[in-house]
């Protein structure tokens, strides 16, 4: 945290009750072990039970975890009464559930595509709408992760960068509709984090080289631990915005520009690539080929139940 200005830090979380989706691994696990370090109490909400075990064995006393489809209204609201019921209410909650596919919108497979609204949208206006009455009666912080895809909307992302675009546009409104009952809004936007999902997307055999060609800090990937910094600093200070890195924040201010400039930069590469796509999906089937990390396994199967 050295790194870090100490205005950054305005609060603490110490004795808060913080539920984290999507908590079995990279960002959730990483920072429910932050914030219990920090005096937080943890409840894990997420659909991986026994890696999300593992997280709250790490952890402690401080923690606990509940088996929950965030797209799935009742299992979510069972949970949610389960924190409550254990830890006596819930002060932050940090909407971190999140998949992604990998393919074209012409080729990839339609329920796989859809899947990614239904997590990486829909997940966070159901998170927030069951926890909300507990967060409001605590004057407390809803926070959504969000991605640098929802300003730089690259080819092969259709479905994420518009869902995490939902995200920051939901986020927006709803911080405008619970500023008067006390509540704080906040919306992350991380680029690559070397996480599974990133893990996985990068050894993909046709979207990990897409990846790879991308230009500058925008094809970079960055430590967890340097994200895990950035967000349990703005969750300390309860941030309207989290930008990581920071450069983020000054990408947003040159959006309108672009989506011109990635389609110019695209026109060599994009070609091989959907070529490639159609023959690893004759090889694999659409399915397979678009599926992309544990998560996003998790979230296909529950899908299919």
């Amino acid at each position: 945290m050295a790194s870090l200005p100490t205005w950054w830090i305005t609060r603490n979380v110490r004795n808060k009750v913080v539920l984290i989706t999507g908590a079995a691994r990279g960002i959730g696990a990483g920072l429910a072990e932050r914030l219990a370090a920090d005096g937080a109490k943890v409840a894990l909400v997420g659909l991986e039970p026994e890696e999300q075990e593992r997280v709250a064995a790490r952890i402690g006393s401080a923690a606990r975890s509940w088996e929950a489809d965030v797209t799935d209204w009742k299992a979510l609201q069972s949970a949610v009464d389960g924190v409550v019921e254990h830890f006596g209410g819930i002060d932050v909650v940090i909407a971190n559930a999140g998949i992604a596919t990998t393919g074209f919108v012409r080729s990839v497979d339609p329920e796989a595509f859809e899947r990614v609204f239904e997590v990486d949208l829909l997940g966070v206006w159901r998170t927030f709408r069951v926890t909300l009455p507990h967060v409001i009666e605590r004057k407390g912080y809803l926070l959504a992760i969000s991605s640098l895809a929802a300003i730089t909307h690259a080819p092969g992302m259709a479905n994420y960068a518009a869902a995490k675009a939902g995200v920051e546009a939901f986020c927006n409104s709803l911080r405008a509709e619970v500023a008067h009952l006390g509540v704080k809004v906040g919306v992350a936007h991380p680029t690559w984090i070397k996480t599974d999902l990133v893990d996985s997307a990068d050894a993909h055999p046709v979207f990990g080289k897409l990846r790879g060609s991308m230009p500058g800090p925008t094809g970079k990937t960055y430590p967890l631990d340097f994200a895990l910094d950035h967000l349990q600093a703005g969750v300390r200070r309860r941030a309207r915005t989290i930008h990581v890195p920071r450069w983020v924040g000054a990408v947003k201010l040159l959006r309108a520009f672009l989506p011109p400039l990635i389609e110019l930069g695209s026109r060599s590469r994009v070609p091989r690539a959907d070529k490639a796509a159609l023959e690893d999906i004759a090889r694999r089937g659409a399915k397979e080929a678009s599926i992309t990390g544990h998560g996003g396994r998790a979230a296909t199967e529950a899908a299919r139940r």
